[in-house]
């Protein structure tokens, strides 16, 4: 019997959350003409289906009809009792006529959206930084190690990516104080890579090089579907001593739709410039205190 409890105890005190995969896709402007095409939306929904949250970006839609028209195909497709998609979406942001919308799609069952906050991007002396100021959104997920995190999604203008990355420093520490999360995801189209960020400016970029963040993506990965294009357009950067142990950097992956579903580079296109960028939030290790 005493045999039994001490197996018992060293059982408890090893316990294991469940894992959640997490990813971005910037959908080349996405709007009216996208989803009219069946063989696109096809592809679109099954890259959103291999993930519990997906953060899409270049939502270029003026009459905002074509998201809900994905939503409505993808839980048409998908949805059960074990498995429901919801979303927040931002407003159209953006300076002058050009506007884009920032959305998070995700699994019921598994998380949740504790808060959302526009980051005002109003700075005294540094206003108007991003041309799509981050749509941050704080989320609960009560089935895995790390209860709860925060990511903050970017889609930097190519010409101004140093200083929009760089500014992003800023946005963290603005949330920081207004939540009290201590875990954080920054993640989405940084356009950081080829030539829009010359590796002479990566030393003035503090969220490169403070070392409290960790980035998941390197400079060598390629996010890019054209044969002629190597970018590291798109990233993920870490804060949080939890978030970094939950996540292992081997789970990162570009999700190469073209090759997985028999595409020509001319059919991948249609649906994006962009591989979807993913990576598995795993459990943390618990231990339970020895006597």
């Amino acid at each position: 019997m005493r045999m039994f409890s001490a197996l018992n105890l060293l059982m408890l005190s090893v316990s294991y959350g469940a894992t959640l995969k997490i990813c971005s896709f910037n959908i080349q402007s996405f709007g009216e003409n996208k989803i009219s095409k069946p063989e696109v939306v096809d592809v679109i929904i099954q890259c959103i289906a291999r993930c519990d949250i997906m953060l899409i970006m270049e939502i270029k839609d003026g009459r905002e009809l074509a998201f809900p028209q994905l939503m409505t195909k993808l839980n048409s497709r998908y949805s059960s009792r074990r498995n429901e998609y919801n979303f927040v979406i931002s407003d159209r942001l953006g300076r002058k006529s050009y506007k884009e919308q920032y959305a998070f799609i995700y699994r019921k069952r598994l998380v949740s959206v504790r808060d959302v906050y526009q980051y005002p991007d109003l700075q005294t002396g540094d206003e108007d930084v991003f041309a799509r100021e981050p749509f941050v959104v704080w989320f609960s997920s009560p089935r895995t190690e790390v209860k709860d995190f925060v990511i903050i999604p970017i889609h930097t203008v190519p010409e101004a990516a140093v200083r929009e990355i760089d500014e992003l420093f800023d946005v963290f520490e603005e949330v920081q104080q207004r939540w009290t999360s201590e875990n954080f995801i920054i993640m989405g189209d940084f356009n950081a890579a080829c030539g829009y960020v010359p590796k002479s400016q990566w030393n003035n970029i503090r969220l490169r090089s403070d070392s409290s963040f960790l980035w998941l993506t390197d400079d060598s990965v390629d996010t890019t579907v054209k044969q002629s294009t190597n970018c590291a357009y798109d990233r993920v950067v870490l804060h949080g001593e939890r978030m970094i142990q939950a996540i292992k950097p081997s789970s990162t992956e570009v999700f190469d739709f073209k090759t997985e579903y028999g595409l020509t580079e001319q059919q991948a296109l249609a649906v994006s410039d962009h591989f979807p960028l993913g990576f598995t939030m795993g459990s943390v290790q618990r231990r339970g205190r020895r006597n």
